[in-house]
């Protein structure tokens, strides 16, 4: 071979090889990204229970559309806006899956009493005196500030005046299912449990196709609903397709009482009813025996455990072991903030795991996991809503939060989940993202004057509250 081939098959190759390098660099260039979260630890929640340390993900619009390595991810996407969550962890946004939003305007106002004597005595008088549009509005302002710098990013609400609970919610970018209540009684909203169907059916039109709110309905209990209220309840859920919220076997007597006017216990009424459904988020459920467990496991109702408001109303301790152990879908909820009295899911996840433990004479009985479970995965399957929210994996909706991990009451660090579940408190949450959107930065947020309007407006029904008080 001469010196001009060996020069020519050279520069050929040459070129090759830089069109190669050329094509490789186009074929590696990231992709865009909204949102990516760096450098943190990663607790997906998911099937595999993985947990990725210098974790990372990636969010496309409303989407996770990427978990990983900092490594393997930084490699792949570039976002937008980038937070770095060194030091952090970063876990599903938690979901409270029983509250009443609004009766933060209501914190304090009553305590140390039964759950009869609390309701009759104090908080129904005042909600018929002070409870209107804008009371539920302010007071569900007021709930989704506390739940969001908490880490909460999905609220399930049982009240009244729903439209203003829904309205306040999505102007705070919370995802959430509001169940307008009806009972057979006069409410601040609706005279009869008909003109409450009414309402419901206005709200449920207006907010059906909403992004984040979910409307629904909401029997408040078998105690305080005729059979008639429930066939009509039940035919509305399933005319309408949407959730039935309700409070069921909350208390001894609400058991005997049930099983003294209808010959049934309350499950078994519900279940003769029709209510007992897939569309079903049943609170509290501490007086239940194996076969009402086992019959809410077989016809799939969500069931919320509420340990707090349960422990300060002396109502008892949900068998929450039992019911996990048959494999019942159990969320957890603060309860509203009038019998809890806070709206703090860190804290309620604390008391979840130790009241089982108590309750049973085992420290076994609810674990560090489980209890994390409860507020995020098996909190999504309670409430029907696990093919979106509830755990970090790849197409599923954006709710996610960063939490510290190295404040002074949460080091040193041996086993993270342990320490979410025993040692973190709501203000460890750094930063809240919502179905793709960031809500909170590093502590902040809304603006000062935000925060200002809100204090005038909680202290103006204060001062009303207690005038009558």
């Amino acid at each position: 071979m001469n010196a001009k081939k060996i020069v020519i098959i050279g520069a050929v190759c040459t070129i090759l090889s830089i069109g190669i390098i050329i094509h490789g660099i186009k074929k590696a260039k990231p992709s865009p990204v909204d949102i990516l979260i760096t450098q943190g630890t990663v607790i997906t929640m998911d099937p595999q229970k993985k947990i990725i340390p210098n974790g990372a993900i990636a969010i496309k619009h409303d989407t996770i559309v990427a978990i990983g390595t900092s490594k393997d991810i930084a490699g792949q996407y570039a976002g937008k806006k980038v937070i770095n969550a060194h030091d952090r962890v970063v876990l599903p946004g938690l979901i409270n899956a029983h509250t009443h939003a609004a009766m933060t305007l209501f914190r304090g106002l009553a305590d140390d009493l039964s759950l009869m004597s609390w309701l009759q005595k104090y908080i129904i008088p005042a909600e018929k005196k002070n409870v209107t549009e804008e009371f539920v509005y302010w007071g569900t302002i007021l709930g989704c500030y506390e739940m969001i710098k908490g880490g909460t990013t999905t609220f399930v609400d049982m009240y009244f005046f729903e439209d203003s609970v829904a309205q306040a919610a999505y102007e705070m970018s919370m995802r959430a299912i509001v169940g307008e209540t009806i009972t057979d009684f006069s409410t601040p909203d609706s005279k009869t449990y008909k003109q409450a169907l009414d309402y419901t059916r206005n709200f449920v039109k207006k907010w059906k196709h909403n992004k984040l709110i979910t409307p629904a309905i909401a029997p408040h209990a078998p105690y305080s609903c005729s059979k008639e209220t429930l066939l009509a309840v039940q035919k509305f859920s399933q005319m309408h397709n949407i959730p039935l919220l309700t409070h069921l076997a909350e208390t001894k007597d609400e058991v005997q009482q049930i099983i003294t006017k209808h010959n049934k216990r309350p499950v078994a009424y519900l279940d003769s009813l029709g209510l007992l459904n897939e569309k079903l988020i049943a609170a509290h459920c501490i007086y239940l025996n194996d076969a009402e467990i086992t019959l809410l496991k077989q016809k799939n109702v969500g069931v919320v455990h509420a340990p707090t408001s349960n422990m300060k109303l002396g109502s008892g301790i949900a068998r929450i072991y039992e019911f996990l152990k048959l494999g019942v879908f159990v969320g957890l909820g603060t309860d509203g903030a009038a019998s809890n009295n806070s709206l703090d899911m860190f804290a309620e996840i604390k008391t979840a795991a130790l009241l089982q433990k108590v309750g049973r004479e085992d420290p076994t009985a609810l674990r560090a996991y489980q209890a994390l479970e409860l507020a995020t995965i098996s909190g999504a399957r309670a409430v029907h809503m696990e093919n979106k929210i509830g755990s970090l994996e790849v197409g599923k909706k954006a709710d996610i939060i960063v939490v510290a991990i190295d404040n002074i009451h949460q080091i040193p660090v041996y086993n993270v989940i342990s320490q979410l579940v025993y040692a973190t408190k709501a203000t460890d949450v750094q930063t809240v993202i919502i179905n793709g959107k960031i809500i909170m930065e590093d502590k902040v947020l809304g603006t000062q004057e935000q925060e200002e309007e809100l204090r005038g407006k909680i202290e103006y029904f204060r001062s009303l509250i207690a005038k009558e008080k």
